[in-house]
């Protein structure tokens, strides 16, 4: 078991993390898309806004957690699962398939799409504040996202507005649905890996991950 020091110093780093996000999201709000007459409902249709915006959340809700010396509930671990795998693929496809900031200033992407997906990662495989995944439970990656591509694909054709060009109704039923589905066996793969570095033990134990293993199939 880690000392109390080492614990104190991973909640505060995640409290640090999740609030540094928090104060970037609202930066880039203020500074940026505003200016163009968009609502907060527009900001957090992009899919890097909210999903930054829920995994600060979950962050910050794990750090008071280990702060407090509770276990880690399966609900918030599956929830923190999830919101590794998106923002996995949020740093992917930012810095693979198409670079670049759009219209927010350099530092707010590199801050959501570079640093942040890597501090997520990091902090799943080092901190075992989570047990070993059941496979079983994969599909809990697909929900949100789902979710999130529903809306927005309501939006495109009632009010026109869509957050990346390849989900414009104009393109087409089979664009749209090519690249919904190129998006979930995407997600579904980040999910992959997420659950398997789950096997992983943690650098470091919080207090009571030894008692919530989840049970494997």
């Amino acid at each position: 078991m880690p000392s109390a020091a080492v614990l104190r110093r991973i909640a505060v780093g995640r409290l640090v993390v999740a609030a540094s996000v928090l104060v970037v999201l609202g930066v880039a709000y203020v500074l940026g898309i505003p200016a163009e007459g968009a609502s907060p409902f527009d900001y957090f249709g992009y899919f890097t806004n909210l999903t930054c915006l829920l995994a600060a959340l979950v962050l910050a809700v794990t750090a008071a957690l280990i702060l407090y010396e509770r276990p880690v509930p399966r609900r918030l671990v599956d929830a923190r699962a999830v919101v590794v795998s998106c923002i996995i693929i949020v740093g992917l496809v930012y810095n693979v398939l198409v670079p670049g900031t759009g219209s927010a200033p350099p530092w707010v992407g590199v801050t959501l799409h570079v640093v942040f997906p890597a501090a997520l990662v990091v902090d799943w495989l080092l901190v075992g504040d989570r047990p070993p995944l059941p496979w079983s439970r994969l599909w809990i990656v697909l929900p949100y996202p789902l979710l999130w591509l529903i809306v927005v694909l309501i939006r495109g054709v009632t009010d026109g507005w869509v957050p990346y060009g390849f989900l414009l109704p104009e393109r087409g039923a089979a664009s749209l649905l090519m690249h919904t589905a190129g998006l979930l066996a995407a997600l579904l793969a980040a999910g992959a890996a997420v659950w398997a570095l789950s096997r992983i033990p943690g650098a470091v134990r919080s207090p009571g991950s030894d008692r919530q293993a989840v049970p494997q199939p």
